[in-house]
């Protein structure tokens, strides 16, 4: 769904990416993991083809129709400037489709609405509410767009325990379905659990990539996110407790 080879991305001669070579397939919920400014939010750009890059991304030479029925795109931002409804900002995700006024257009928007738990939303004016809120209907109108793979950059900031872990069962649901998704997260617990595999990136490069259990180890913790964690395989899952700071 996604092959990137040699994605390099500078900012002057500086490369914020630096590099990456690496693939999704059908079925993976990738979790991007990495200390603030390690070049997560630009190779997910990059790979879209959104900013200036070097090497090559299967999705940036496509034009941006075809790349958006590929891949859907949310990112940090999350400010909505329109006083639409709920109903009508996810139904802007069908819009890649054309003009698809019919019944498979609706049913996306319903489902996408229901996975989010917004179906009682439908009608109110999404500037109205919660930032929290909001997040979730940017989540669903993602969704709506039907595209096979998901690149999310931090979805789940500022979203409640059980929104959170919500939309991480929801992007699981959808890489089991057949699609794929690569979201960027600061909760490594949240990531050992739900995700199949870890992207690790530090100083823009991408120096691990594997099973949570085979990438969480002490040594990398130490030397990415300065941090002693505690990290289980336990009959209910991962469980990652981070335990204290190596300092900066």
């Amino acid at each position: 769904m996604l092959e990137l080879q040699d994605l390099s991305v500078l900012r002057g001669e500086c490369p914020v990416v630096d590099g990456v070579t690496a693939q999704v397939g059908p079925g993976e919920l990738i979790g991007l993991i990495g200390p603030n400014g390690a070049g997560k939010t630009t190779l997910m750009r990059g790979a879209l083809g959104l900013i200036a890059h070097r090497g090559a991304s299967s999705l940036a030479a496509r034009d941006p129709v075809a790349r958006a029925k590929l891949a859907a795109w949310l990112p940090q931002a999350r400010e909505i400037a329109w006083g639409l409804s709920v109903a009508e900002l996810v139904a802007l995700g069908r819009l890649p489709h054309g003009r698809d006024q019919n019944t498979v257009g609706a049913a996306a928007v319903e489902e996408a609405l229901r996975r989010m738990g917004l179906e009682s939303y439908r009608e109110r004016t999404a500037t109205h509410l919660s930032g929290g809120e909001q997040a979730r209907v940017l989540i669903a109108r993602a969704l709506a767009q039907q595209s096979p793979l998901i690149l999310a950059d931090e979805p789940i900031a500022g979203l409640d325990p059980a929104a959170q872990i919500a939309t991480m069962e929801v992007f699981a649901a959808h890489a089991q379905a057949g699609g794929a998704v690569v979201t960027s997260l600061h909760d490594l617990g949240l990531a050992a659990r739900h995700c199949t595999r870890l992207w690790v990136m530090d100083r823009g490069r991408l120096v691990a990539d594997g099973k949570p259990e085979e990438v969480l180890t002490e040594q990398l913790l130490a030397e990415v996110f300065h941090i002693r964690a505690h990290f289980k395989i336990t009959p209910e899952g991962p469980v990652f407790q981070p335990l204290s700071t190596l300092g900066l």
